[in-house]
């Protein structure tokens, strides 16, 4: 049976290896037509094309001989109708180009290598490009006007997953001595450019922690801890322009007007120091704020109005001359406690001393000094010596023990409810004034008979069916003080109800009418605009009792 010869046949499809090549010892090579090819005309050239050769070597042909034949051009084919002939191409011609297939056959392996590799660096690219471009962090940022404190995003967490141990250090020891007023913080100390001094003078202790929040850095703080927004701060704002347009030539504010709803009663002092209370809630004094000309203005008036033994009556209605007094004493005392301005210490001092001189023996106030107590003068009181002791001032601790001696008379089921006078019957305002006495004066925030106490005040909400801002403005301070669900609870409805029922326009923009409230005969519009206020900048007018939101706020 016949076999193939490997070294006489080509690939499939091409022509026989020429016998010369493989018979001689030089290679011989010769053309032959394939059969498939047209033939040509006369006169005219075969392209490469159409009369292919293949070539190949003998077993006995050195293997650097064939690569160097296969390497070296291939000659150009001319052909007339009777014969194929073989002529060298000229070195001017250029040469014919051929297909794809024979120029892919014909490359040299390491083109066709780098080529390939090429390609898949292109496409490797392409796939982790997008992957490369796309590997970014993206932050969303909001900002929210929500009660209370905002949360952040856990979604990223910093924290390791093995954290170390941290060991709690003592900040403050269990045994120290007790102190006459927590809230008094460390005194000013100015610094010194004689390093040789290491040591200075120090008098009175700087402002206490409690007036703190009114610095402008704290007050945004305590507004988002404590629920107040920029709905409160703007009735806030809107109120103390009310109070700068109605401020008289004199600096002194009236009961009675210039504006409508006035009381029926004149009374200069007490018109004036609640006035300049509601500007000092806010952070405003006579040398600080927006309003530190209308301020210094009102005090050079109310100071002005005081006598030699700290006494500020210029006369008037006979059962205001008491609460005219405490309502001064506290905003001259918080003024020196925000400022430590020199001028208006020795005047605070002596206010606080007549307070002292002219307390009742039964350990309150009421309406005549030295004469009788009642709940809702003391509570006056208590606010002014508790000011005093924020500022630093000299406070006598027997007046506060007194105090407590009146209260417990007053006081009913077992001292979570009070009433006006001894056995006139508990009342929620009586009942928020006197709990808040409690709170300054030493009782503990989880006492049973203050939590009872807070209790019924809460269920006693804010309903202007029915006004008593009297009562709303002690309820708020006593309820802020306990924090918690009591305070929550108040809060949600006391910062809805307080602005939405404030005058937004026309003369009176900024103010409460007190049409209908239960002391409107006495105070008026004034005293009415003034207690809405106070409970507007209750967030940072003094800091809660019970609280280390100071530590957490440094």
């Amino acid at each position: 049976m016949a076999t193939s010869d490997p070294l006489r046949e080509g690939p499939p499809g091409h022509a026989p290896v020429p016998q010369a090549y493989i018979a001689g010892n030089q290679p011989q090579t010769t053309f032959e037509q394939q059969p498939s090819a047209p033939q040509p005309g006369p006169g005219m050239s075969l392209p490469p094309i159409a009369a292919q050769a293949t070539l190949s070597h003998s077993a006995g042909i050195p293997q650097g001989q064939a690569i160097g034949a296969a390497l070296r051009p291939l000659p150009v084919v001319l052909a007339d109708s009777s014969a194929t002939t073989l002529r060298e191409p000229d070195d001017d011609s250029e040469p014919e180009l051929q297909r794809t297939p024979d120029a892919l056959r014909n490359s040299p392996p390491w083109l066709i290598s780098l080529v390939l590799h090429l390609l898949m660096l292109i496409v490797f690219g392409l796939i982790l490009l997008p992957q490369l471009i796309n590997n970014q962090v993206e932050l969303d940022m909001t900002v929210s006007d929500d009660l209370g404190d905002q949360l952040l995003d856990d979604t990223i967490s910093l924290i390791p997953e093995e954290p170390t141990p941290v060991v709690t250090p003592i900040l403050t020891p269990d045994d120290l001595p007790p102190v006459d007023d927590p809230y008094a913080a460390p005194a000013k100390v100015d610094i010194l450019l004689n390093t040789t001094t290491l040591t200075s003078d120090m008098e009175v202790p700087n402002i206490g922690f409690a007036l703190t929040g009114r610095e402008k850095g704290m007050k945004q703080a305590l507004l988002a801890a404590y629920g107040g927004d920029s709905t409160t701060e703007a009735a806030v704002a809107l109120a103390l322009k009310w109070f700068a347009r109605n401020q008289r030539s004199d600096g002194h504010w009236s009961l009675k007007g210039p504006f409508a709803n006035a009381s029926n009663n004149e009374n200069q002092t007490a018109a004036t120091a609640m006035a300049l209370l509601a500007f000092q809630g806010a952070g405003h004094t006579h040398d600080a704020g927006q309003h530190k000309q209308i301020v210094a203005k009102g005090w050079k008036a109310l100071k002005g109005d005081m006598n030699a033994d700290g006494d500020f009556w210029k006369g008037g209605v006979g059962h205001h001359r008491l609460y005219s007094q405490a309502q001064a004493t506290i905003a001259i005392c918080e003024l020196y406690g925000m400022t430590k301005d020199d001028k208006f210490k020795d005047a605070a001092q002596k206010a606080i001393d007549y307070a002292i001189s002219i307390q009742d023996s039964l350990g309150g106030w009421r309406y005549t000094p030295g004469s009788d107590s009642d709940t809702s003068v003391t509570g006056w009181f208590v606010m002014a010596l508790q000011s005093a002791m924020m500022a630093g001032l000299e406070v006598d601790s027997t007046a506060l023990s007194n105090v407590a001696r009146f209260l417990d008379t007053v006081a009913a089921n077992g001292g979570s409810h009070y009433g006006y006078v001894s056995k006139s019957g508990y009342t929620p305002a009586m009942t928020a004034e006197g709990l808040l006495c409690r709170q300054y004066l030493g009782w503990q925030r989880d006492d049973q008979r203050m939590m009872a106490g807070v209790d019924f005040v809460v269920s006693n909400p804010i309903n202007f069916n029915a006004p008593n801002t009297y009562y709303w403005y002690y309820a708020t301070q006593v309820t802020h003080h306990m924090e918690g669900r009591h305070w929550t609870e108040w809060n949600a409805v006391m910062k809805r109800e307080i602005p939405s029922r404030q005058v937004k326009d026309g003369k009176e923009s900024g103010s409460w009418s007190p049409v209908g409230d239960r002391w409107a005969n006495h105070g008026g519009r004034l005293y009415m605009t003034a207690m809405c206020t106070y409970m507007l900048e209750v967030y940072y007018r003094h800091l809660p009792i019970y609280s280390q939101i100071y530590r957490a706020l440094r």
